[in-house]
């Protein structure tokens, strides 16, 4: 994607705390704010539900043989009640 440039004009302490935060993340300033504005406008997320999605897709028959081929999900019991199963016998 071609890059375009953009200035910008803040105060001292906001431009301080965007070095700092960039410099804890590792990375610099532009790739820092670029990041907080895609956040900002729910790229960050689109992109994470589209990876997500190909993920997903590329992994289905792995899932499918693992959850669909074993036992079946075990039912949560309620506070105090014991396992189906575990009643009988019992004295």
């Amino acid at each position: 994607m071609a890059k375009t440039q953009l200035n910008v004009r803040v105060d001292e302490d906001t431009a301080r705390a965007a070095r700092e935060r960039a410099l804890e993340r590792g990375m610099s300033v532009n790739r820092y704010i670029e990041e907080l504005v895609r956040q900002d406008t729910g790229e960050a997320g689109h992109t994470f539900v589209e990876s997500a999605a190909d993920f997903m897709k590329q992994y289905e028959a792995v899932f499918a043989e693992e959850f669909d081929g074993g036992p079946p999900a075990r039912a949560k019991s309620r506070v105090g009640e014991e396992p189906e199963g575990r009643r009988e016998g019992r004295h």
